[in-house]
């Protein structure tokens, strides 16, 4: 009875382990040795744990292998059991910085600086830089980093700009989080007043820096050698090795970090990292490599397959990942213009308001506007509309204001991350009514206002969101088509009196 429990008992175990190693080599198409090797060392210890009642040398044994498990350099990746060679190591590191020494860009941010005032400075250049690049076109960043870097020279210049301020300087790049977060970060180093930090590990105790941007401000800016991983990096180390594990996995992840701290150069850490993504960036594209041209094809595992097999591009790697769609929500955006009742003139003053302080768009100025559960109607729309202006600023027909106009400008769809919104735009002139109560200008300007009323000017000088520059521009457009309209209409009035 009690060796067939064992054998029932054991069984059960292999179940439990038996997924965990499957999903480790799926993506490789073939077993790691290394890890099936280990993976009957849990079975067998566990049977003689349980059926025989080893003694205490042959437990610390099975815990010591255990350990040696948990600390295998690339175990459990799939295709990735193994780091370079001391002698790739050597040639990736020559190769590299001698291509990037010939071939780098000319970029507003990479400077060399040798004081140590300088070293904090450019790594305050660096950071700006690292920030802006995320999720964003190179070309795109250079004009936004030229215009930050006039503005706030230093992290000192730019703690004393307010969240509005930067978010103006920052619209049009996109995931507002980030500028927020440059600002909160800066405000913290400053704070501390113990210099810049200049190891990786102090960096990432400030908010808004991860061990991306940690690693690439203490090894371009402080010369330390750690490593650095973006997509350009993953996917030339991916190549490098030929990895089809998935790159989104975390344990992979985790393993190209191990690779890329292999192949730091110690002397050059930053120019090495550089080089690393220059690479990426440029020669490694995602879709048309120019394997011919790179400093490391000899070294590359996808392109001696390539060679060997035409069918498998070096494009294959890494895995591509197949996104999740992003969720569809619809919006109604109410452009709010009130008219001055003392001179009923036609230009008037554009309500905004500002986004709560924690999610999407976070702090940020938007036109008064609603979420919708679904696709509605014109009516439906205009029924929302009508009860979020009632709530918010009591603004009621004929009660407090009288509507001057009211027009249906269009719809667009704006994509964020993980939101596909289509958004219906309308524009709604209303003046206010002799006996409105509400003073829609008192305590303009106040930082605790939610809301504000801005001109048209100063709405153009704004930094708004796409989004809203969008809406903005169908507002510009209906009234320049209204203008031109007008302007006819008065021509033929002329022709027709002469």
């Amino acid at each position: 009875m009690r060796i067939e429990w064992g054998k029932a008992h054991l069984h059960f175990r292999v179940r439990l382990i038996n997924p965990t190693f499957e999903r480790s080599t799926v993506a490789s198409k073939r077993q790691n040795p290394k890890t099936i090797q280990n993976f009957h060392c849990k079975a067998s210890s566990f049977e003689s744990k349980k059926m025989s009642h080893s003694s205490a040398t042959g437990r610390r044994k099975c815990r010591q292998k255990k350990e040696e498990e948990e600390e295998e350099p690339l175990g459990g990746g799939g295709d990735m059991e193994d780091l370079f060679s001391e002698k790739e190591t050597q040639n990736i590191r020559m190769s590299l910085l001698d291509w990037y020494d010939e071939n780098q860009r000319d970029l507003p941010w990479r400077k060399t600086r040798s004081s140590e005032t300088e070293k904090e400075t450019r790594a305050y250049e660096v950071w700006v830089s690292e920030i802006m690049l995320q999720q964003t076109r190179v070309q795109t960043v250079m004009e936004y980093y030229k215009r930050w870097m006039h503005k706030w020279p230093t992290i000192y210049d730019l703690t004393q700009a307010s969240l509005e301020e930067v978010n103006e300087m920052w619209a049009g790049l996109g995931y507002y989080r980030r500028a927020r977060f440059l600002l909160e970060g800066a405000k913290m180093v400053v704070a501390e007043k113990e210099g810049f930090p200049n190891k990786a590990s102090s960096l990432m105790k400030v908010k808004g820096i991860g061990e991306y941007t940690a690693g690439a401000i203490a090894s371009i800016a402080f010369n330390e050698a750690v490593p650095v991983v973006d997509g350009n990096v993953i996917r030339v180390l991916a190549r490098l090795k030929a990895i089809s594990a998935n790159p989104k996995d975390r344990l992979t992840v985790k393993n190209f970090w191990k690779l890329a701290a292999q192949l730091v150069d110690p002397s050059r850490p930053g120019d090495f990292n550089q080089s690393l993504m220059e690479l990426g960036a440029t020669l490694c594209s995602v879709t048309k490599p120019s394997c011919s041209s790179c400093p490391i094809s000899s070294q590359c595992r996808a392109y001696s397959l390539f060679q060997e097999n035409r069918t498998l591009p070096v494009t294959e790697y890494p895995t591509k990942v197949v996104k999740s769609k992003p969720r569809l929500d619809f919006c109604c955006v109410c452009v709010l213009e009130i008219l001055r009742h003392e001179n009923n003139q036609s230009g008037g003053r554009f309500v905004l308001i500002k986004r709560p302080e924690e999610g999407l768009l976070a702090g940020l100025w938007e036109f008064p506007s609603v979420i919708l559960d679904k696709e509605a109607s014109l009516a439906a729309r205009r029924k929302a509309i009508n009860l979020y202006l009632k709530e918010a600023f009591h603004l009621e027909p004929k009660e407090t204001c009288t509507i001057v106009s009211r027009k249906e400008l269009g719809e667009f769809v704006h994509v964020f991350t993980h939101i596909r919104r289509k958004i219906y735009v309308e524009l709604l002139v209303v003046q206010l009514t002799e006996g409105g109560t509400i003073d829609l200008f008192k305590d303009e300007g106040k930082d605790t206002l939610t809301w504000k009323c801005v001109d048209n000017d100063v709405l153009s000088s704004m930094g708004l969101t796409s989004a809203v520059r969008k809406v903005y521009s169908m507002v510009e457009a209906h009234k320049q088509d209204l203008s031109v309209l007008s302007n006819r209409t008065t021509i033929s009035r002329k022709r027709r009196i002469t």
